[in-house]
């Protein structure tokens, strides 16, 4: 698959306890992009954030977390990532979603 020129960013903001049909919600979004052929998906792990309710959540050792921040970031052309909205709009109970413009310089298979 070739991917070049102008794309979308597809971020997703969840918490690493979120749970999608009995797995890790980051796990069945990243697998349901494949199973949809999207061009790719990545998933970060924060170490501190808050979210709409405003509860910190911290990875120090002090005050470890069961629930820490992550993110899952997808590029793709337009139409598939807005294809693949309504999808997650069916797996993600809470969290943010953001969609931008982006210009994918290489990404080659």
């Amino acid at each position: 698959m070739r991917l070049e020129g102008e794309a979308r960013l597809l971020r997703i903001f969840i918490g690493e306890s979120d749970r999608f049909q009995g797995r890790p919600l980051y796990e069945a979004i990243v697998l349901e992009a494949r199973r949809r052929g999207l061009a790719g998906a990545t998933v970060f792990r924060g170490f501190m954030g808050f979210g709409a309710h405003s509860q910190v959540h911290t990875a120090k050792i002090l005050q470890l977390s069961q629930d820490l921040p992550v993110m899952i970031e997808i590029v793709d052309e337009e139409a598939k990532i807005r294809a693949f909205l309504p999808v997650l709009d069916g797996m993600v109970r809470e969290g943010l979603v953001t969609l931008e413009r982006v210009e994918v310089i290489r990404y080659r298979g």
